[in-house]
């Protein structure tokens, strides 16, 4: 199902179809390939009609395309680059038979992948290196959170990591190119601090307390460094309040940002002008609105799409 808000429950939009990235930077490239369908380093607007069942994308570097793929009511959106030709691939997951369905870019392929159970929530990454986007789950059974990851290249495994409770973080926190298993770990309270726990896929494990319980996670490179920086965004107590951004940056510089609306706006944080950084970046449901501050300081917005519409970018958001 594509799942509009998050599973903390976004307070602004909730919708019947259920969803769930070039530099050298390996964890912007990956969230940017996700999303770009035309091979020039820039993230593509993309949203999905619930309507029509129709995905409509508008490329950074003019044009736009439509496909009709998946089911309103029963996928969740995996987009990523699971041929490894560097460009966006469609993709869904569906919970109902635990099934992965995409379209190749590099060949026009429908894909039908079996991985997964009823229940489970698809994280799909690149979790061996070799530029290609994995088929994963994480399974949250007898108070334990399993993953379960299909690669490409490195075949199947599967770890514990994480409690039932927590939400899964995925990111290359050591910028080896290779995603790390990672979770938020929320506290007693909604404002009580919550914890971030990193698998490093070289071998060791980060703890770091960030943010509160309640937040947002809007994992990205906002550095520019080829690392995932730990980020969440706070909404405010009203739908006017403005979101507040929180970044915990790599390289050991922290920053504090207000850039959209709490009742209107979901998070579509990505690389839209091909600097290798995350730029923060909203889609407002109320005008159907791209809005995007870059790293290096623009501000500029887009219109693409309808209200009720859901934008793709939103979906590595927890």
């Amino acid at each position: 199902m594509i799942d509009f808000l998050t599973s903390k429950g976004k307070t602004a939009l909730l919708f019947a179809f259920v969803l769930v990235l070039g530099t050298s930077a390996f964890a912007q490239v990956s969230l940017t390939e996700a999303l770009d369908g035309d091979l020039d380093g820039r993230a593509d607007y993309t949203v999905f009609r619930p309507s029509n069942n129709t995905w409509y994308t508008r490329g950074s570097a003019g044009g736009y395309t439509t496909q009709t793929f998946g089911f309103a009511n029963e996928d969740f959106p995996t987009p990523g680059d699971y041929d490894g030709d560097n460009k966006a691939d469609l993709s869904v997951w569906r919970d109902a038979n635990g099934t992965w369905y995409r379209i190749n870019s590099s060949t026009n392929t429908f894909v039908v992948q079996p991985f997964g159970l009823s229940g489970d929530e698809a994280v799909g990454r690149d979790f061996d290196g070799d530029g290609k986007t994995d088929v994963a789950v994480a399974r949250r059974t007898g108070g334990a959170l399993i993953w379960y990851v299909l690669a490409s290249t490195a075949g199947y495994s599967s770890q514990q990591w994480g409690f039932a409770t927590d939400f899964t973080a995925p990111g290359d926190y050591d910028g080896d190119g290779k995603f790390d298993l990672a979770v938020q770990r929320p506290g007693a309270s909604p404002t009580a601090l919550g914890t971030f726990y990193v698998l490093k896929s070289g071998g060791g494990i980060n703890v770091t307390t960030f943010g509160f319980s309640d937040d947002l996670f809007a994992p990205g490179d906002y550095d520019g460094d080829g690392k995932t920086d730990l980020a969440v965004i706070r909404e405010g107590s009203t739908p006017t309040s403005p979101l507040t951004w929180y970044i915990l940056g790599s390289l050991g510089g922290f920053t504090e940002r207000t850039f959209g609306f709490t009742g209107s706006d979901l998070n579509v944080q990505n690389d839209y002008d091909a600097d290798g950084k995350t730029d923060y970046a909203v889609w407002r449901n109320s005008d159907g609105n791209f809005y995007v501050l870059t790293a290096a300081g623009a501000f500029y917005n887009f219109q693409w799409g309808l209200p009720g519409d859901y934008p793709i970018a939103s979906y590595d958001t927890h």
